[in-house]
């Protein structure tokens, strides 16, 4: 367990020195056209890296239980700021996603994402022997999933509400769900998911667009056009870092949520093929640290954590190479951005803390087991 932590942190470490390389590239040409400072958001993004990684090692020292008790406040003070930021946040392209503190911005939807993968775990635990009752175990859980979701999706947010739900479903069918109840309601949310986006202007002109594509031959998204001819044109080796042509304004958010396509074209499709090998490693990880977890809460927390971790870079690069609808997710530790890496990082700290309880509590044990036959042995 101790090796599979380590593994995790410097599987997360590589991903965001090499994030900060690709949104230094990424970024400056727009940085100087913007605010007149080629290092203007590469700065910012390296700031936040750094403090993210104070925060993965401080929360690796953080016993996870105690996040058992904690799990009910958090998600309700999650609510009231989901419910403060539909009322209140600006309107930007379209959607109010943000909260202005002032000192920075914050978008409660990815908050909103981590603490419901607590609470659930923290749930499912209590009702391990009503989780597969309809009535008294999985609507309660399912109440809690879709008030989050649709909160997200009015804003509207639609791909990070379908996102939550797919992700707590998957933790409540590990934890103990029926199939029967998870499909259904993964039905039902798809309904409403699909209705939802129909009726905002900027979602259903995406889906539209994906669909036409798919059947009439359609013209792609302007930017997945864009993220295409810069994948291609990396080629197997890449141009070079900090050679991107892309970058240079062609390429729409080159340095957030299409990052993955200067990172093809600088490195090539080894480099591209080498960052997916990095999500595997730690989806790998996680999911060992999940299933030696001793107690039920830090199994289904390590597999909630490690699932949401890596769906976003599967559905991001999925985006970015046009297999799914533009949706407008970061790319975990390499996508330009703050609240996401600042979760995501706490998120590390918690997932290597769990290897760790789980190797001291085996340590343990073993020194037990050591001791009891000494004694044995001695009478």
């Amino acid at each position: 367990m101790k090796k599979l932590a380590l593994t995790i942190f410097f599987d997360s470490f590589a991903l965001m020195l090499l994030g900060l390389i690709i949104v230094m590239s990424a970024s400056s040409t727009y940085s100087v056209f913007k605010f007149d400072s080629v290092f203007y958001l590469f700065n910012s993004h390296l700031f936040k890296v750094g403090f993210g990684i104070v925060l993965v090692i401080a929360f690796s020292f953080i016993p996870y239980e105690i996040y058992r008790s904690l799990s009910k406040p958090a998600v309700i003070a999650t609510l009231i700021l989901l419910i403060i930021t539909l009322l209140y946040a600006p309107n930007v392209k379209g959607a109010g996603r943000w909260l202005d503190l002032g000192f920075m911005s914050i978008q409660p939807a990815y908050i909103a994402m981590f603490a419901l993968v607590i609470h659930i775990a923290s749930l499912l635990e209590d009702k391990t022997n009503l989780v597969d009752n309809y009535r008294h175990g999985f609507l309660y859980l399912f109440i809690w999933i879709m008030l989050f979701a649709g909160l997200i999706m009015l804003q509207p947010n639609i791909s990070s509400g379908i996102m939550i739900i797919i992700i707590s479903l998957t933790v409540v069918y590990v934890g103990g769900g029926r199939l029967k109840h998870i499909f259904i309601s993964m039905f039902a949310s798809g309904i409403l998911a699909g209705s939802v986006a129909m009726i905002f202007s900027h979602s259903r002109s995406r889906i539209i667009s994906f669909v036409e594509s798919i059947f009439n031959g359609g013209d792609l998204n302007f930017q997945v056009k864009q993220a295409l001819y810069s994948l291609g044109s990396g080629g197997m080796f890449g141009v070079g870092i900090g050679n991107s042509m892309q970058s240079n304004l062609f390429l729409p958010e080159a340095y957030g949520d299409f990052i993955f396509a200067i990172l093809g074209e600088e490195t090539g499709l080894i480099g591209a093929l080498l960052v997916l090998l990095s999500y595997l490693i730690l989806f790998t990880a996680g999911i060992l640290i999940a299933k030696n977890a001793t107690d039920k809460f830090g199994q289904l927390l390590a597999f909630g954590i490690t699932l949401t971790i890596t769906l976003y870079a599967f559905v991001n690069v999925a985006v970015t190479t046009g297999i799914f609808p533009t949706t407008g997710l970061p790319l975990p530790f390499i996508s330009y951005g703050g609240t996401f890496l600042i979760f995501v990082c706490i998120s590390v700290g918690i997932l290597i803390n769990i290897a760790f309880t789980q190797h001291l509590r085996q340590k343990s044990n073993i020194d037990v087991d050591v001791n009891n036959k000494s004694d044995g042995n001695v009478e």
